[in-house]
């Protein structure tokens, strides 16, 4: 019996975050194995991130120029791999931030990718968005307690040969079980100069770039979290297995809300959960900065289905329906470009600094970032009642 496109879809997105599941947590660890100091590895992780605003759109507005939208994933899927696989060889500083860009560069568009094939999807026949995309989450996990495992007995190099078998079989995936969905009605792709002025009356939508800049702000409070949580909690004394519970809280509470909220995401409606997302970043970010005890720590970790979860599925379901159909991917590979790239990894540069000047203190900040994405949320309900 053929599977399901929700199946299918699913076992893209469990592909792709076996290896982002040992990506995000140990590709640090690999670098610094090469050799590479604090500095050098803090410059090579962001600069994918800070340049996304300019390699997403691009690689977007390419991918429209094929029939199928499969057809890129795959393209894409093997930059990745033969980046990640480069990295063994790679000779010293300057090839392996080459070859993590390139690799990152292509991995990250993967994601935006694929979820205009599975939001259309959805929407057709009538399945959740976030069963494929939590089973990613849930992936993610798996990948991550995989590697941390496999560490114990193997050399660092197993990192990105993990990495790059998964995203090779995103390829295999994308080619052999993907639906094959049109990118374009016609049989006739636009030609190049007619999409890149999509993408130029995407960026002049005011409505647009306040959902892309408001989602970009809510998930940009996460930076500091990621790169220092587990440095914060070791020095509150909490304990390496505790800490480890502390983040599978969040990711667990992540996957909840992606696979059973969905009647009620529908019917509060992406701007009222973009609100919910900025108030929880306000409260969350402000109550870790005052270092609580541990048994405060459990339900704050808990708001990451609404810090993360709710702002990430709420900008998805907003962007899809601000843009044009022919815009699609353009639209949501702005969105991840700004909310998973650029804010992300300007905050993320600046949360060392604050780490080393401020300590816990400086969840604040992130703090007031979510304060600022809470008023854009505002603003966007309020332009919605209208």
């Amino acid at each position: 019996m053929k599977a399901s496109s929700q199946t299918r879809l699913g076992l893209f997105y469990v592909v792709s975050y076996l290896g982002t599941g040992v990506s995000l947590p140990f590709i640090a660890t690999y670098f610094h194995s090469r050799g590479l100091t604090g500095a050098q590895i803090g410059l090579t992780l962001a600069l994918p991130m800070l340049i996304r605003p300019f390699t997403g759109p691009a690689l977007a507005v390419w991918a429209d120029g094929f029939a199928l939208r499969r057809t890129p994933l795959a393209w894409l899927a093997l930059g990745a791999g033969a980046g990640y696989l480069a990295l063994l060889a790679a000779p010293g500083f300057p090839a392996l931030l080459l070859c993590w860009l390139v690799a990152m560069t292509c991995l990250t568009t993967l994601t935006p990718l694929i979820d205009v094939i599975t939001l259309r999807r959805s929407r057709l026949e009538g399945f959740n968005y976030g069963v494929p995309r939590g089973a990613g989450s849930a992936a993610f996990i798996v990948g991550n307690l995989a590697m941390g495992a496999l560490l114990a007995v193997a050399a660092p190099s197993i990192i990105p040969i993990w990495i790059a078998v998964a995203v090779l079989g995103c390829g295999l995936v994308a080619l052999t079980i993907l639906p094959p969905d049109r990118v374009h009605e016609t049989q006739v792709a636009p030609d190049k100069s007619m999409r890149w002025k999509g993408l130029g009356t995407l960026l002049r939508d005011k409505t647009f770039l306040l959902a892309v800049v408001t989602a970009g702000l809510i998930q940009g409070t996460h930076a500091f979290y990621y790169g220092f949580s587990t440095l914060l909690w070791r020095r509150e004394g909490i304990s390496e297995p505790m800490i480890g519970v502390l983040w599978g809280v969040g990711v667990a509470v992540e996957v909840g809300f992606m696979w059973f909220a969905e009647p009620w995401r529908r019917k509060v409606g992406p701007e009222r959960l973009l609100v919910l997302g900025g108030a929880a970043a306000v409260i969350r970010w402000t109550a870790l900065a005052f270092a609580p005890p541990l048994w405060l720590l459990f339900p704050l970790q808990a708001l990451h289905a609404l810090t993360f979860a709710a702002s990430f599925m709420a900008s998805l379901r907003l962007i899809e329906r601000l843009a044009p159909p022919q815009s699609a991917s353009a639209a949501q590979a702005i969105n991840s470009a700004l909310s998973a790239g650029f804010m992300l990894g300007v905050a993320t540069l600046a949360s060392g600094p604050l780490f080393d000047v401020f300590g816990v203190r400086g969840y604040l900040v992130m703090a007031v970032m979510g304060a600022l994405g809470l008023i854009g949320a505002l603003r966007l309900t309020g332009l919605a009642g209208r």
